[in-house]
């Protein structure tokens, strides 16, 4: 274990076991950080970002810096995150602070020049983002929104928005959704036990379209429990 601690010099094995080590600790500690800190970073979270990649990122290219001292660091910045992030959940003055609410940049097709320059953001800027949301007429924009995350909202007015069978009264099936079951002929076994089903019942399934389910390349199933079959050149479709 010489290698978490400071040394004149390292062997490649000690350095490779380094970022061995290092890479599984940010995977723990990413993961007791929660979906947030991986998501669209926002102010809380790029600064973490930024300590906890100088705090690891040290003693991997310099052996004379022990990485037990950088692990220790890391648990207690790991620690502040989650205690601020659970004081902006009680605290309304904190959470305004770490997430401030949204600034209207669009309202009623006008641009609001003075929260332009309070997002710190250009006017071509803005034209940018309107166009990755196919907007070709700022008029046409009901309310755009600067995020805390740094992405903009885009709400169209209602004429502009598109028709949908609620409009037009039509009457639809229920939404359902398919998830991959197979996988080069590895079966989802915990998908499997959500949808309350067993081996014999998806076996029945495979049969009429594939011998085995090892010869399977990929098998999808919805809510409605239909099983559809894919190959390279085609698909197929059984109940």
């Amino acid at each position: 274990m010489d290698f978490f601690e400071s040394q004149e010099t390292l062997t490649s094995v000690e350095w490779i076991l380094r970022g061995i080590v290092s890479f599984v600790f940010l995977l723990l500690v990413t993961k007791a950080m929660g979906q947030r800190s991986i998501s669209q970073l926002r102010f809380l979270d790029f600064i973490i970002a930024l300590i906890l990649g100088n705090i690891i990122a040290h003693p991997l290219s310099d052996e004379e810096l022990g990485l037990e001292g950088s692990m220790i660091t890391t648990i207690v910045i790991i620690v502040l995150y989650v205690a601020a992030t659970w004081l902006s959940l009680k605290w309304p003055s904190i959470k305004r602070y770490l997430d401030p609410p949204p600034i209207t940049l669009v309202k009623n097709g006008l641009i609001q020049f003075h929260n332009l320059s309070k997002a710190r953001i250009s006017v071509d800027y803005l034209f940018s983002e309107l166009r990755k949301e196919k907007v070709e007429d700022i008029q046409k924009v009901s309310l755009a929104l600067w995020e805390p995350g740094g992405t903009i909202s885009v709400f169209m007015d209602t004429p502009y928005q598109p028709v949908t069978p609620a409009d037009m009264n039509i009457v639809t099936q229920p939404f359902t959704i398919s998830r991959p079951i197979i996988v080069d002929g590895k079966i989802d076994m915990l998908l499997l036990q959500e949808i309350g089903k067993d081996l014999d019942w998806l076996k029945l399934k495979v049969t009429p379209v594939h011998k085995n389910i090892q010869d399977v390349a990929l098998a999808t199933i919805n809510d409605n429990e239909d099983v559809r079959f894919y190959s390279n050149q085609d698909s197929q479709y059984t109940q």
